[in-house]
């Protein structure tokens, strides 16, 4: 094809994925800057900003090999070694060692089968008790896994389906380079010759079992060995065609040959750098913006700007402890000055484990059930490792990287994220898409996203900081759903996690209420879990007797969960349920309940809950009989970005109808007395960034439509509350007289904060706090005094829930 129809293609490339023909005339084009050009844009399209990396220990279990490729230095003869496999104890030490410097992916490497070869590696093997080399590499990557927190990556080479399903539960991903889909290196003369293992029909083969087999894999072209460029993309497509029928190929190397003393090919001509860009390029073209296409960093010093323009987004495994044993006359760069290089290229270098994102989301399916509890530990909702300790409801303090990106003097967004900034600050209606990038920003992505929440803030809220005092009453904690997350409810006889069940008496509840009032509170909250023998008549009786012993409390109660279960239970339509409670005093309803308003989520969250289109039809029709309601989304547990988006696009469309929400309260998970953390079902909760994020992200998605974006110093704690506060927050919440749910799942805060502490802690960052009501009105003077001379608490009295059917009307019985 002459080279005036490559304008077509190219244009065709940022529309759809090349046909093999289009993708095999690029072998006859050679403006490579033009391939960059189109390579660029749609990395950028797939992946921002970012460029990513994993901090890895190099593992060379064994450097003898059956095969002897003429360019190779790392296998060796067993005359040319001390001992035929590493010990595991001497894996272990460099492991342990490794990871005190952070990596998080031990990297196996070694020849192939070289027991078929060498009687030395048959007895190494059988005087350790393995009948393999695999069977070893099983049990020492096994050894990692159960020793140290670092996740192992393979390349076992080729491999039968019995052997990658004996590696599979002790590896995170694997690989093999197919390196060359030609059959003319294989050769006499030609650089595979006397290598069975590098035939191409083998290689591909091993790729075809891995991919049937569901694991997340890495291969990739070795450039420069004797290929033609057309050859190239030959074994680039080959790759294409069964990562397009298997789905598992997450990431495509492109590594330049590099010559090497006492070889065959010592003089042979290494790719020059157009040659190394071209291909890269080449390879974005082929794969589109989805794929990640990586070079090795170490190979190619001095021009790694020029590497990421042509279209790679990944630099591979970067090692600080040690070499790299295939290329050993090329040292790792340190990652300190990969981060400089990154950046002059414009992007923000960052860590990845050994499996990419999307298989760490996809989890079910690509990862070993023995391995999945270990990586939900390790990563946030993006699929990224954390890289911090902060943890939601323990940690006093903040993570000094993410408040030092808060601090920066000058932040320059990329235009991306700009964009989506300026259409968020003009009021304009966010897509998913959209919101998740703004949920994935890093650097000083991260930076701008809150800074621009931060300028609304200011918009709409100026500096003052909200607050309302307030006590809640969990009248019981007997619960007959069984939402995973929850480490409050208990069952009938159940004891276990945190405290016995109780159903409070109507007596204990209004002394609550009363003494509330009397201490200055304006609100009481009331939620529960939803006992077996409450009904809709039940929670009448509770505002009966609320409203009899404080008749002037804002009643803040009652989830849309309990209205649900309340209105089925007395066969009332939803409207006239909730119109019996405002008539019995009910004034506004908490949003809890909604976890997050993605059925996907809450089939696994919650299965036996409402669902999203339940929760949201009672919120519109309580504020279609004039009760207001808050909103809340407690995140970082088994959801992703894609379902915060649709979560907080779901109340901006409701409000948009109906305008019946104050605030949005966003909750992070408390994961360590959970049960489906307990389990390994679930996360550690969100990072510092992605909670900061979340504020951020709500106060640009909610513009225009809810002022009032709240954050938890329950689960924030202090530190976190201050970050919230310049990254959208507004206001505090509740002083909280005494919480239960959240200390029940493992928080440490949670202790009443008084309005004299709460002015403190707002004056101290130079806003200005104000004591409010429920719906955001000045609260009386009268409580306001009383907040402020407050005596201590009186001892609750949780009632054994011995029976059921306790009665809530009590009081006023006996009254």
């Amino acid at each position: 094809m002459s080279t005036t129809s490559m304008p077509a293609i190219l244009d065709a490339v940022r529309q759809r994925a090349l046909i093999d023909s289009e993708a095999l005339a690029l072998a006859d084009y050679s403006d490579t800057a033009a391939l960059a050009e189109v390579a660029g844009e749609l990395r950028d399209r797939g992946y921002g900003g970012v460029v990513t990396y994993s901090r890895k220990v190099f593992i060379p279990l064994t450097h003898l090999c059956r095969d002897v490729c003429h360019y190779c230095t790392f296998a060796k003869t067993p005359k040319r070694i001390e001992q035929a496999y590493m010990p595991v104890e001497q894996v272990l030490a460099q492991v342990r060692e490794a990871e005190k410097l952070g990596c998080k992916e031990a990297l196996f490497t070694l020849g192939e089968k070289p027991e078929l070869r060498y009687r030395a590696a048959r007895e190494a093997l059988a005087e350790m008790g393995f009948a393999s080399t695999l069977e070893y590499l099983a049990h020492v990557a096994g050894r990692v896994l159960e020793e140290t927190s670092v996740l192992p990556h393979i390349n076992a080479g080729c491999m039968t389906d019995d052997e990658i399903a004996m590696l599979r539960p002790v590896s995170a991903s694997m690989g093999i380079m197919l390196e060359s889909a030609s059959e003319r290196l294989c050769e006499k003369g030609m650089p595979h010759y006397g290598s069975p293992d590098k035939a191409p029909a083998v290689r591909l083969e091993t790729l075809a079992r891995a991919g049937r087999a569901c694991v997340p894999f890495t291969s990739g072209i070795l450039i420069g060995i004797g290929e033609t460029r057309r050859e190239r993309i030959e074994s680039l497509l080959a790759l294409r065609a069964l990562h397009k029928q298997h789905g598992h190929l997450q990431e495509i190397i492109i590594q330049n040959f590099r010559a090497k003393p006492d070889t065959k090919m010592a003089s042979a001509p290494e790719p020059d750098l157009d040659e190394l860009l071209w291909t890269i390029a080449v390879a974005r073209l082929i794969f589109g913006a989805e794929m990640s296409i990586q070079a090795p960093p170490n190979l190619s010093p001095g021009v790694l700007p020029q590497i990421v323009a042509a279209g790679i987004n990944d630099w591979g495994g970067v090692s600080p402890v040690t070499p790299d044993f295939v290329n050993p006359e090329a040292p790792w760069p340190h990652v300190e000055r990969l981060v400089k290089e990154t950046a002059l290229s414009g992007k923000l270098l960052q860590e990845r484990l050994t499996i990419y994102p999307r298989y760490i989301r996809d989890a079910e399916r690509w990862l070993d059930k023995a391995l999945r509890p270990r990586l939900l530990q390790a990563v946030d909702g993006q699929g990224m490792p954390r890289v911090d300790d902060w943890l939601t409801g323990q940690s006093d303090s903040a993570p000094d990287s993410d408040m030092a990106l808060l601090r920066k003097e000058r932040v320059a967004a990329s235009r991306p994220i700009a964009a989506i900034l300026r259409r968020a600050e003009a009021g304009e209606r966010l897509d998913e898409d959209e919101i998740v990038q703004l949920f994935a920003a890093r650097g000083d992505d991260f930076a701008a996203v809150c800074r621009s929440a931060d300028r609304l803030r200011q918009q709409v809220c100026g500096d003052t900081v909200s607050y309302v005092v307030n006590r809640n009453i969990n009248y019981t904690n007997v619960c007959y759903f069984k939402c995973q997350f929850c480490a409050f409810s208990k069952g009938k006889l159940s004891e276990n996690l945190r405290g016995r069940p109780y159903d409070l008496s109507a007596e204990e509840i209004a002394r609550r209420a009363d003494e509330a009032w009397q201490r200055g509170a304006t609100e009481v909250c009331m939620q529960g879990g939803i006992h077996p023998e409450y009904t809709g008549q039940t929670y009448l009786d509770i505002l009966a007797t609320l409203r009899a012993a404080s008749p002037d409390m804002h009643i803040h109660a009652f989830s849309p969960l309990e209205v649900w279960q309340g209105a089925e239970t007395l066969g009332l339509p939803l409207e006239e349920f909730l119109r019996q409670l405002k008539a019995a005093g009910l004034n506004s309803l908490p949003g809890t309940a909604a976890e997050v308003l993605d059925d996907e989520v809450r089939a696994v969250l919650c299965p036996d809950k409402i669902n999203t289109q339940q929760w949201l039809t009672v919120m519109e029709t309580a504020h279609g009989v004039g009760l207001p309601t808050t909103a809340t989304i407690m995140f970082g547990h088994v959801d992703g970005y894609q379902h915060w988006a649709r979560h907080l696009l779901a109340i901006r469309d409701l409000q948009a109808r109906s305008g019946g929400f104050t605030e949005l309260v966003p909750l992070p998970f408390v994961a360590s007395e959970s049960p489906i953390y307990l389990k390994g079902n679930a996360r550690r909760g969100p990072t510092f960034r992605e909670s900061l994020l979340m504020h951020a992200v709500a106060r640009l998605v909610l513009h225009g439509l809810i002022d009032n974006i709240q954050a938890s110093w329950v689960k924030m704690g202090e530190a976190g509350v201050l970050a919230c506060l310049n990254a959208g927050a507004n206001d505090l919440g509740g002083t909280l007289m005494n919480e239960t749910i959240t200390r029940a799942a493992g928080a440490s805060h949670g202790e009443e904060v008084g309005p004299a502490e709460m002015d403190a802690r707002i004056r101290a960052m130079s806003r200005s706090p104000r004591q409010r009501n429920t719906l955001y009105g000045e609260a009386d003077p009268a409580q306001r005094e009383r907040a402020a001379r407050a005596e201590s608490l009186k001892d609750v009295v949780n009632t054994p829930a011995s029976k059921y059917e306790r009665s809530k009307r009590g009081l006023i019985a006996s009254g």
